[in-house]
């Protein structure tokens, strides 16, 4: 599969700042490709590298095929976390002047089309400044997106959204993506990026430390949760060999393994005593493997990288 975005090896600097070090990427065509990392990791600046923002101190940026090209590229929407329309446009007008500078005239049919979509077709005649939040960003992702890009890079989409409105953000979305648009996702909600993101890219200090598809980077750490409940509602005991810790959470009890202990040797304990009614090994989710490679004091993110 072609990509529509690969670095090679590209670093940046501000003064003596190391934003992005020696980053290598691939975004393949066609994916929704999540970008994580904490503030100041370097996510943004890399963003502003894949739109010519900013130009690279060394290394190669090429995107959609082309390795050099201008800042607005009628190829590429963008969806910035910093939101900005122009208050005082009409709702319509605005989207039609935002296809105009991509070089897409012909929209009225297309930009009505997506406000019907998004259920924003009542307020196509409203100025934007009388707009809620939530209606606002819809109205900013529909600028984003009202051109057909080949390529499309969203910066916290889904930030300040009620669920009813993120839910239909997400199936815009997948819709795209059905329809061949590649789309990099940039999110600090780590749930989102599960649901959503065919691969997931994390940087931290600057550096690649994650990048794959959530079962790979799963599969980097180690289980070393249980979710378990007995019939009857009966506790675990106090003492469970290669149990580490035990807590209590809701109907179920959370079992932290001791290291080098395997799922089955707990198992096997229970089932001795005990009618176990659900057993369930936790995989170490996104956010899980996020605190674990950005908390202060982390060691090595990932060495395998």
């Amino acid at each position: 599969m072609p990509n529509s975005v690969e670095l090679q090896a590209v670093s940046k600097s501000f003064g003596q700042t190391l934003a992005v070090d020696s980053l290598d990427l691939a975004v393949p065509e066609g994916s929704i490709y999540g970008f994580i990392g904490p503030n100041g990791s370097g996510k943004t600046t890399t963003l502003r590298l894949i739109l010519r923002i900013f130009q690279p101190d060394s290394g190669r940026v090429a995107v959609l095929g082309q390795d050099r090209g201008a800042v607005a590229d009628e190829r590429i929407g963008y969806l910035p976390e910093e939101r900005g329309l122009y208050k005082r446009m009409k709702v319509r007008p605005l989207i039609e002047y935002f296809a105009h500078l991509k070089g897409f005239y012909n929209c009225r049919a297309e930009v009505d089309q997506w406000l019907r979509r998004l259920d924003a077709a009542d307020w196509a005649d409203k100025k934007i400044e009388a707009l809620s939040k939530g209606m606002a960003q819809k109205i900013q992702f529909i600028a984003a997106v009202i051109a057909r890009p080949k390529l499309l890079i969203l910066d916290e989409p889904f930030s300040g959204l009620d669920p009813v409105n993120m839910e239909v953000l997400k199936e815009a979305v997948l819709a795209l993506r059905a329809e061949g648009t590649t789309i990099i996702f940039s999110t600090h909600d780590m749930s989102v990026a599960e649901r959503l993101c065919d691969t997931v890219f994390m940087i931290f200090q600057g550096k690649k430390v994650l990048d794959g598809s959530l079962d790979s980077i799963q599969s980097r750490y180690p289980v070393n949760r249980l979710r378990v409940r007995l019939a009857a509602g009966a506790a675990l005991p106090e003492r469970l060999e290669g149990a580490a810790d035990v807590a209590g959470n809701g109907v179920f009890q959370e079992v932290t393994l001791s290291p080098n202990t395997r799922p089955q040797t707990i198992l096997q304990q229970l089932a001795q005593h005990y009618e176990v009614e659900h057993f369930e090994v936790i995989r170490p989710t996104l956010h899980d493997i996020f605190v674990q490679i950005a908390r202060p004091n982390a060691s090595s993110p990932n060495p395998e990288l």
